[in-house]
């Protein structure tokens, strides 16, 4: 038989990079649909559609094509934008993408969603598909816009709802606490107590795997998580056990913490890191999806990988 053919959007991303190098390995072929003419690794094919919000060439990029993976998309990092950038690239793109994959024929469309699409970035019970979006920023909105927008296509989709993804290459908070981890002193981050939900690259890639093999249709959201989740001094022992180090964790107490962030214009940054997020994703583990790793281990290889690249 031959391996099914998957058109890849956002493959010079964080996740499309990986999705592109793994999704071979299971089984795939790889169509990556691109702004502009571009070198991808041998194995996979290429196709130029221009600006996912103003797309062209499409019938032709998706012909034969048995679904869509669209990881492509303005990134919450980018804050500032204005909502109607948000609404247009990740919106509007991701339906009228969409809309020309219903017309070529394919079978099923894979929306790289988020979990800022179910609340905002902290929440006091644990998160499930059941409980009722609240999105609280511009990016979270225009991905559940998204979400709402696949949902009145007569095309068999699912969004993937990813928590806080790590894995060689992360930015924003988790590259931050990996190189305050590499660093050689001890951290005043003991203290935390608050629980956050974070995913693997390695357990995404098995959670797309396991969305495009399930039997359809689907045409819902799905919540990815790693399984249990971890609080910030169990997430800086993991990366430095990766380094071959103790945790070096000292228990300052919270408050402290909160003023001192407060001084420093950081309130928001804290409020993120010590705020609890737990997501469950208990629904895509009926459906089949098994995950490869733990978090421990997982954060434990994405140190030990960083070090040993000089990153």
């Amino acid at each position: 038989m031959n391996a099914p053919l998957i058109a890849l959007t956002g493959a010079t991303g964080f996740i499309g990079r990986h999705l592109l190098t793994e999704l071979p390995k299971r089984g795939y072929q790889v169509r990556v649909l691109l702004r502009r003419p571009s070198e991808v690794p041998e194995g996979a094919t290429s196709a130029v559609i221009g600006d996912i919000a103003k797309p062209y060439n499409m019938s032709a990029a998706l012909r034969d094509v048995d679904a869509v993976i669209h990881s492509a998309g303005l990134a919450h990092a980018m804050s500032g934008m204005p909502e109607d950038d948000y609404r247009a690239i990740n919106t509007q793109g991701t339906i009228g993408l969409a809309q020309a994959a219903e017309r070529a024929g394919v079978k099923r469309f894979v929306f790289l969603s988020s979990i800022r699409a179910q609340s905002g970035p902290v929440a006091q019970d644990v998160l499930t598909e059941d409980r009722t979006p609240l999105p609280t920023d511009p990016y979270g909105r225009s991905k559940l816009e998204a979400e709402e927008g696949l949902g009145a296509l007569g095309l068999d989709w699912v969004a993937l709802r990813p928590a806080l993804v790590y894995g060689p290459g992360v930015k924003g908070n988790m590259a931050a606490l990996l190189k305050l981890a590499q660093s050689p002193w001890p951290l005043p981050l003991g203290g935390l107590r608050a629980r956050r939900s974070l995913l693997s690259l390695d357990n995404l890639t098995a959670a797309v795997d396991a969305v495009l093999r399930a039997p359809g249709p689907l045409k819902r959201p799905f919540i990815v998580a790693d399984p249990e989740p971890v609080t910030v001094p169990e997430i800086v022992a993991s990366l430095r056990a990766g380094l071959g180090r103790k945790p070096g964790l000292i228990p300052v107490p919270a408050f402290l913490l909160q003023a001192a962030a407060a001084l420093a214009g950081r309130g928001e940054a804290y409020e993120r890191l010590a705020g609890s997020l737990v997501a469950s994703p208990e629904a895509l583990k009926r459906l089949g999806w098994q995950p490869v790793s733990s978090t421990r281990d997982g954060l434990a290889r994405l140190a030990e990988t960083a070090s040993s690249s000089g990153a």
